[in-house]
């Protein structure tokens, strides 16, 4: 039992850690507007920002940014299941993906941040933060769309990385696509 604690351990410290931060900052904050403001209420260290930036006391039985209201049990067991992928893939990412891992993380703690609120408040999450025209959102919601981006960065550098190398690498030929150096990989030219 203890090597497996061990071996759990190695493997996901950095994905739960990240993620409990994520659903620490993220159920703070919402308790700290749901004692101080009452639903609905707006609230601004200054009058002249209130109309680019504020505090609200909002609900929102949708996902994130408030769309799809009224289907909190379809968004509950959404995040059951996408944090049951997440728990299962993540062993299998090299830990040289750091970016991918990263994003893994950031998207688990938001997913499991509004699965508390969810499961607390009677299929409510609590949404606060108001920029501008945009939805009210909440920092769990913050934390998916920050995994995303990082996600479609790490993608993005990584494919550049690879072109670089195969026109580095052989300088009088095309680079080859993906495709074709899994076909050489595979033993069929």
């Amino acid at each position: 039992m203890e090597a497996f604690l061990k071996k759990f351990f190695r493997t996901y410290a950095s994905l739960i850690g990240l993620a409990v931060l994520v659903v620490l900052i993220d159920q703070f904050t919402k308790a700290l507007v749901r004692t101080n403001l009452a639903f609905g209420e707006i609230w601004s260290p200054w009058d002249w920002l209130t109309p680019y930036a504020r505090i609200v006391h909002w609900q929102n039985t949708g996902a994130a940014f408030g769309i799809f209201q009224g289907f909190s049990l379809v968004f509950t067991v959404l995040a059951i299941l996408v944090s049951l992928a997440i728990f299962y893939y993540y062993p299998r990412v090299p830990a040289e993906d750091k970016t991918l891992r990263l994003a893994m993380s950031l998207q688990l703690g938001g997913a499991l941040g509004n699965l508390v609120d969810r499961v607390l408040q009677n299929g409510q999450v609590t949404d606060f933060i108001s920029v501008g025209n945009f939805a009210v959102f909440n920092v769990a919601d913050s934390s998916i769309s920050i995994g995303v981006v990082v996600l479609l960065l790490g993608v993005w550098w990584k494919d550049r990385q690879e072109k670089k190398h195969l026109a580095d690498s052989s300088p009088d030929e095309p680079p080859k696509t993906q495709s074709e150096i899994r076909v050489e990989g595979s033993g069929g030219e």
